[in-house]
């Protein structure tokens, strides 16, 4: 009887460290995921400064700029989800490269110091954005790796845990470039 009360003891621990164990892990991908929103907001408070900085010197490109302020729009009106939330952060991730690129044929603006410091400004952001997505992947292949292990799937299927978007590239972004074509469009 003591050995039955003993081996029950030890699985209730044992079940309680599993279960905290999963919060924490759950509660890491919501904070980081807050981290990386916080990051966006900075990045979405910046798009209007540069926006109104080159909108006239890049009339050709005006759809480039309409499309980021309609994307930071729809991630300004909040309600999203985080799949929405990361959809429309690679969507506009690929919109602000095309106005680095576009810049290029603009001499006068690239000498503009308002743009050239949004520009190191927007490239700061970037750069916390990527790690911060980093640290995001990696928590959630921690979570990943809890639902889908023995024995914390157990458990993480009676709480219900489920898998979270991962921030991914899109194909077009894992192609080499063609630095031939980059030279030549000038």
């Amino acid at each position: 009887m003591q050995l039955f009360l003993i081996i029950i003891v030890i699985c209730v621990v044992f079940g309680i460290l599993m279960y905290n164990s999963l919060i924490g892990k759950k509660n890491q991908v919501d904070n980081i995921f807050a981290s990386v929103d916080t990051i966006l907001k900075k990045r979405f408070d910046l798009i209007p400064n540069l926006v109104a900085s080159v909108e006239k010197y890049m009339d050709h490109e005006k759809e480039i700029l309409t499309k980021v302020t309609q994307l930071r729009a729809q991630a300004m009106q909040g309600g999203l989800s985080d799949e929405e939330k990361i959809s429309l952060d690679a969507q506009l991730t690929n919109a602000l490269k095309s106005i680095n690129i576009a810049l290029e044929a603009y001499p006068d603006l690239k000498a503009n110091q308002n743009v050239i410091h949004l520009q190191q400004s927007l490239n700061e952001i970037e750069e916390q954005i990527s790690a911060a997505r980093r640290a995001y992947n990696q928590s959630v292949t921690d979570l990943h790796n809890a639902i889908e292990m023995f024995p914390t799937n157990i458990i993480a299927n009676i709480m219900g845990l489920k898998y979270r978007t991962l921030f991914t590239i899109n194909t077009n972004e894992r192609e080499n470039i063609n630095i031939n074509n980059l030279f030549n469009n000038k």
